[in-house]
């Protein structure tokens, strides 16, 4: 990992010169004022096995997590808020974070649902005509059907190509790095070592032993795709993103991914997907931001490495210097010791606060008013 020379942020990914990572950030810098901003809710009934998630403290409560994180995005917290923020093992939603430096960037998000358990009161972009069906559980080898996979692969793909702005893209997938893991170990890659979790200590067994089966039951035939293994092991967000990233590169759009493993995912399933050889074009102008806690160890880099050697690309990821070491709140101070890490798009949104002048000191004291908020409203509740 780069310490960048007089900014508090960090590089990983494929090695190049410190004066083209300055490049790099400053062609992101140019953009964050006419970004267009996703948050894709997704489910899939994976996130469903015990174990498995952190994204809420029982089965039953992850059914709703998405939810209650695209409705915090949006509001913040309020008295009338209709998803109740599930419980978390420790720690807090980082839609906390995403909520302050959206507010700090005066944007908002469009939201778009999928496999949700509910329809979303608040609004959103409709893109399948039920978006009440989350995937199947990845044991079943089937988790959604492969014309569903097509149609929300080509809903995105229309939308990134016609989009006429850069796109900053953000999840709250509950089950997802599972989902994430599966799609890469299908096309052979080794990276349960390498994928992280919203847990302090990742199930990174349970995981092994849920994934090996998954692909067994699968039974995918030779010469399979990306869209065949997003149908047999994947989620919905894999299956319209993919389209989403590939319909914007095609027009030579910048692309931020503000995530994890999840993101690197998504990244891959791309490659494997094109057809052309030389693929260091697609990849130029995307961008894989994280928060500083995920890249705290080495896995996250090591997992863009191998997609990168893979692929002979280089690929770029930034981490944002966003901190709660001084925080008075335990909620926050939990991050530091490695619970919850990322989603909603922290990592990305605290990264474009800081480079757009609003101080990381800034973000806690924000961050912390808002949980104040929620204090007071858990206790007149």
């Amino acid at each position: 990992m780069m310490k960048i020379s007089d900014l508090n942020i960090n590089y990983f990914g494929s090695k190049v010169a410190e004066n083209m990572v300055l490049q790099k950030i400053q062609t992101i810098k140019k953009e964050i004022d006419n970004l267009k901003f996703f948050l894709i809710i997704a489910g899939t009934n994976t996130s469903q096995i015990e174990g498995i998630s952190a994204a809420g403290i029982d089965s039953e409560s992850r059914k709703i997590t998405a939810l209650a994180d695209a409705e915090f995005l949006l509001f913040g917290p309020k008295k009338d808020n209709l998803y109740k923020l599930p419980l978390l093992p420790a720690g807090v939603t980082p839609a906390l974070i995403s909520n302050v430096c959206a507010n700090l960037l005066g944007i908002k998000s469009i939201v778009i649902p999928l496999g949700v358990h509910e329809k979303p009161y608040f609004r959103h972009l409709n893109i399948e005509e039920n978006t009440c069906r989350p995937a199947k559980c990845i044991l079943s080898g089937k988790s959604m059907t492969k014309k569903r996979v097509l149609n929300l692969y080509e809903r995105g793909f229309s939308i990134g190509k016609s989009t006429n702005q850069p796109i900053f893209l953000s999840e709250s997938v509950p089950g997802g790095t599972t989902t994430a893991q599966a799609v890469m170990e299908a096309f052979g890659l080794k990276v349960s070592n390498l994928v992280g979790s919203s847990m302090l200590n990742p199930p990174r067994q349970l995981k092994k032993e849920i994934i090996s089966l998954s692909i067994l039951k699968a039974k995918l035939k030779e010469n399979f795709d990306s869209i065949d293994v997003i149908a047999a092991l994947g989620d919905p967000f894999q299956a319209f993103s993919m389209g989403l990233l590939i319909g914007a590169r095609e027009e030579n759009k910048t692309v931020i991914l503000s995530g994890g493993s999840q993101m690197i995912a998504l990244v891959f399933l791309a490659l494997e997907y094109l057809k052309y050889t030389n693929k260091q074009n697609f990849v130029e102008n995307i961008f894989l931001i994280t928060t500083d806690w995920l890249v705290r160890d080495s896995s996250l880099n090591n997992l863009l490495l191998l997609i990168a050697k893979k692929h002979n690309v280089n690929l770029f990821g930034f981490s944002s210097g966003l901190n709660f070491r001084s925080s008075n709140f335990k909620e926050l101070r939990d991050y530091e010791f490695g619970y919850v890490k990322e989603g909603v798009g922290a990592g990305g949104m605290s990264f474009l606060a800081y480079l757009k002048g609003f101080s990381y000191e800034k973000i806690v004291s924000q961050c912390e008013l808002n949980l104040r908020k929620m204090r007071e409203l858990k206790k007149n509740s």
